[in-house]
Order: structure tokens, then C-alpha cells, then sequence
């Protein structure tokens, strides 16, 4: 398998020799970030309730790690390869180092539909993927967190396993861990929550603001999707359509998102919500709304329907969710967009919160670790903004620029080895 075979991995790589290009940043430099670090590639037999045995294929790629030990989720998920992982790990960097954190990029993954399997089968692959890639985690190395189809419970069975090794209790090794075992307050909805402050930054910008008039439209109603339109909805904005991999649903009076959310617990899917017109998710792209929040995975909004959308405001709460050629339609169209690195950084500035407050056995209060989220995030959201008018691109290219320059800077201080 190919590096270069996912269509995010292709985007990200020319996001960074476009940001390269543009910002004048070294050649030598961008040469090294073409390619991840390191790359392990792991096979991850377990055995199943029925007594079979199975195995996965499981991944862990450091990208970069100039600015400090690795960081980013792990993912269970059919989609997952090395490919796939090596992109994220690749945004992980250049998130990290926009946001200004001491961390470097990861990513690691099973190609596992989580779905499948009991409690006790996905425990025994936790730990048997802990185990795996044991040589390459740790509190000054790599420090995963979770992702899509991993949560909480994850992290603790992760981060158990890796205990049982070392003899004692290593906190730092994850984090996203529960609030009972060393995990922080708020890390849960960071990401969400960051998004939200994101949107009312770019509200700010272009003029608007954000009450009962305003219109959002979400695709993805999980981890992200759920607190971002908590955040907006409790400051009067209307939730008029939220997807997911079942459909969308349609109000144009608007959503109660606690009983959308509650629906989804107990039904795993937003399909058949009461009170509300099923549509198809594309058509939940081309609603005219005020802002549109894809929130699940890359890819969604193409060359081909990016020319549907209509929103003022795009807020990039998954990774990717825009290929290079939508982002081109909706930015020449008037749509004012908010870049992945910077739009879903919640979740690894707070991860940063954690794995602080872990390694020096002292916890803030959740008004802090918001407060402190939403000065990180409006500081970079202004770096975004100055840069792009600097360079007069659009804020995507701004973010990777911003990034690259904090990267490229860093690089050339530490140097080449050997020289």
C-alpha cells in the first residue's frame, strides 16, 4: 500500500508544497515533511466470544515530532489504512504547530467496525494494540488520544495496558482518558466546543451575529456535531438540519438538539427523528444557512457539489472535509471558511490541558481550561487571518502558511542529523 493512495493524503500533500510555494519557506525543509517520521504497520489478533480467532490490521504513524512528542487520535474504523493514517498524522503537525503547542503529529488505527464487536472483543483489542505499538507511545514520545469509534473506556483499557507493563501507573500515555483516572473537564466536548468559538470568530469577522435569526446546518452529529450544536443553540442560533450516516433531517423552525441528541443514544442513528423532514445529506449542503458545519469525515463536499453550497460560514469540524478543489468553489463563491487545523483544534488544545495537568498532578477548574481554550483558539484565528490577507489567499492556505513558518523555523533551528 502507497502512501499517496488516499485522495486526503494527496490533498495535505499538496496543501504543503502550495503553502511552501507561497510562503517562501525553505525547499529542504518541505522535502522532509513530505513524509512521515516513522510508520508501524501492526497485526492485531484477538480472539472472539465464539472462540475464532481474528485479526486486525492496526497502524501508528509519527509525522513529524520537531516541536515536541508525538499527538493524535486513534481511530477504529473500516476505512482506516496507512494511507489515510499518514494524511491525519500530517495534519496533526501542522494543527498542533498553528495552535502553538509543544507536541509533534500522529495518528494510529484499527481497520475494525467497532460495531461488531462486543465490550469484551474491543478491550482485547485495546490492549492488544497498546501492546503492539508500546516501543513507539509514551508521556515524552507519542501520545495517543481518541477518535472516531474509540472514546473514554479506550483510553483507560489503553492506558491500563501500557501500566500493567511499565509496573505502575503511566497517566501521561493517553489522553481523552475519563475524569476518574487523571482525564481533564471539558476534553469531552473540546472539540465541539472549539468549533463553536470558531464560528462566533468568524461571525465577528464578516459582520454577523450570532442570535435566533441565525441558521446552522450539521453533518456529523457525534463527538463534534453534538457539543458544537449545543454551544451555538444555547446562543439562540437555530439547528435547522443535522446528519449523519443515516440520513439528515430537516426543521426549518429549528431542532431541539437535547432531544436530537437523546434520540441518537437510544437509536444509534438520526434517521426517523420525530417532527423533522428526512433528506439526503447532500441535500443538507445545499441548504441556504447561515453556517455549515461538516463534522464527520474527510471528503463530503466535492468539486462536484461544492457549487450547491450556500452557507456564509463553513466550519471544518472534521478533517478534510472539503477537498483543495470545493474549498477553491466555496471561497470564490463569498463563503468565508474556517479551516480543519484550526476549526477542530479543541480537542488536541485540551488533550495538551490534560497531559499537563497528568504529568504535573495539579487539575484546573473547567472555567479555566475553557477560558484558556478560547484565548488559544481566538489567537490563532487571528494569526489565520493576518496571514491571509498578507499573503492574499484564503484561510486554509493562511493555515497551513502559519503553521509551516512556526514548523520550518523550529526545523532549521534543531538542524539536520547528521550534519
Amino acid at each position: 500500500m502507497s502512501l499517496f493512495d488516499s485522495p486526503l493524503f494527496k490533498d495535505s500533500f499538496d496543501q504543503l508544497e502550495m503553502a511552501g510555494s507561497v510562503g517562501g519557506l525553505d525547499p529542504n525543509i518541505i522535502e522532509r515533511l513530505k513524509y512521515p517520521k516513522r510508520a508501524l504497520q501492526v497485526a492485531v489478533p484477538i480472539r472472539l466470544d465464539d472462540g475464532q480467532v481474528k485479526t486486525f490490521m492496526g497502524f501508528r504513524v509519527q509525522h513529524n515530532m520537531t516541536l515536541g512528542p508525538g499527538k493524535g487520535g486513534i481511530r477504529y474504523h473500516p476505512g482506516v489504512d496507512l494511507s489515510e493514517t499518514a494524511a491525519l498524522a500530517m495534519l496533526m503537525t501542522f494543527k498542533c504547530a498553528l495552535v502553538g503547542l509543544p507536541l509533534g503529529g500522529a495518528k494510529g488505527g484499527v481497520q475494525v467496525d467497532p460495531n461488531d464487536l462486543s465490550r469484551q472483543e474491543l478491550q482485547s483489542l485495546t490492549r492488544r494494540f497498546a501492546t503492539e505499538i508500546a516501543m513507539i507511545v509514551g508521556p515524552s514520545i507519542d501520545i495517543p488520544a481518541p477518535d472516531i469509534g474509540t472514546n473514554g473506556q479506550t483510553m483507560a483499557w489503553f492506558m491500563d495496558t501500557i501500566s500493567q507493563y511499565a509496573g505502575y501507573t503511566v497517566p501521561g500515555v493517553v489522553t481523552g482518558k475519563p475524569i476518574g483516572i487523571g482525564g481533564s473537564l471539558g476534553r469531552a466536548e473540546s472539540t465541539g466546543k472549539g468549533v463553536a468559538y470558531c464560528v462566533n470568530f468568524a461571525a465577528q469577522k464578516i459582520g454577523m451575529t450570532i442570535d435566533k435569526k441565525t441558521t446552522v446546518a450539521i453533518h456529523g452529529f457525534g463527538k463534534v456535531g453534538v457539543p458544537a450544536a449545543e454551544d451555538l443553540s444555547a446562543q439562540g442560533a437555530r439547528i435547522v438540519s443535522v446528519g449523519d450516516v443515516s440520513g439528515a433531517i430537516y426543521n426549518p423552525d429549528g431542532i431541539d438538539v437535547a432531544k436530537a441528541k437523546q434520540y441518537v443514544i437510544e437509536n444509534g442513528v438520526i434517521a426517523g427523528f420525530p417532527g423533522a423532514e428526512a433528506i439526503s445529506n447532500e441535500d443538507l449542503f445545499g441548504l441556504d444557512v447561515d453556517v455549515l458545519i461538516p463534522a464527520a469525515i474527510d471528503g463530503v463536499i466535492t468539486e462536484e457539489n461544492a457549487g450547491n453550497v450556500k452557507a456564509k460560514i463553513i466550519a471544518e469540524g472534521a478533517n478534510g472535509p472539503l477537498t483543495k478543489e470545493a474549498i477553491d468553489i466555496v471561497t470564490r463563491n463569498g463563503s468565508f471558511l474556517i479551516p480543519d487545523i484550526l476549526c477542530n483544534a479543541g480537542g488536541v488544545i485540551v488533550s495538551y490541558f490534560e497531559w499537563v495537568q497528568g504529568l504535573q498532578n495539579f487539575f484546573w477548574g473547567l472555567d479555566e481550561i475553557n477560558n484558556k481554550l478560547h484565548d488559544i483558539l481566538m489567537q490563532s484565528f487571528k494569526t489565520c487571518v493576518d496571514t491571509a490577507d498578507e499573503f492574499k489567499v484564503d484561510m486554509k492556505k493562511a493555515a497551513f502558511i502559519a503553521a509551516l513558518k512556526r514548523i520550518d523555523h523550529a526545523m532549521r533551528l534543531r538542524g539536520l542529523f547528521p550534519s
